[in-house]
């Protein structure tokens, strides 16, 4: 290697735990939230659901709604990816996905599914509400958002994809639309 391709790598060094100014869980509890409610609807791997907790956690999420199979803490498949992110991030159980889209909407939250469907909007040129209160449905690794619970949404936004496959893994498709919305809600 040449010191003129990559001089910047001397400079460069790994951060320390100690250097990263971590948050205490009671601080993250009273920290201001990004405006957002995750709902994951019907997700059948607790590596998921545990990712998403992380991913809620980084961005300090207002709270994860489980619905219908998805799996609730404490449990230790979710904890191995979740990594204590389940004390930090508040979140609910909803036997029916319906039921929380209902109470979100009656608390203002535009309700999005995270789909591909006729009218979807690419997540690229999504609007940030009025109201700045947003909840995303993710669907399960299979079949998606329930039809239903599309129905009863705002809308949907879809991730541009190029390859072949036209589909994430759910945990990659809620780091790709928080990280989104996070940014568009910060650029406001």
């Amino acid at each position: 290697m040449h010191d003129y391709f990559f001089p910047f790598v001397y400079f460069m060094r790994k951060l320390k735990l100690s250097e990263l100014n971590r948050i205490s869980v009671e601080d993250f509890k009273h920290a201001p939230k990004t405006p957002v409610v995750i709902v994951l609807d019907n997700i059948r791997s607790m590596h998921n659901i545990g990712s998403v907790f992380r991913t809620a956690d980084a961005f300090r999420i207002e709270a994860i709604y489980l619905c219908g199979i998805t799996s609730t803490p404490p449990n230790k498949e979710i904890h191995k990816t979740a990594l204590g992110a389940t004390d930090s991030v508040d979140w609910k159980y909803f036997e029916k996905t319906e039921d929380a889209v209902g109470l979100l909407k009656s608390e203002n939250y535009t309700v999005y599914a995270i789909e591909q469907a006729e009218g979807s909007v690419s997540l690229d040129n999504l609007t940030i509400p009025v109201t700045g209160k947003i909840a995303i449905v993710f669907g399960n690794e299979i079949n998606g958002v329930g039809e239903e619970v599309i129905k009863c949404a705002d809308g949907c936004i879809e991730i541009p994809q190029y390859g072949t496959k036209h589909s994430l893994n759910i945990s990659v498709s809620a780091g790709i639309v928080v990280w989104e919305i996070f940014q568009k809600l910060h650029q406001r």
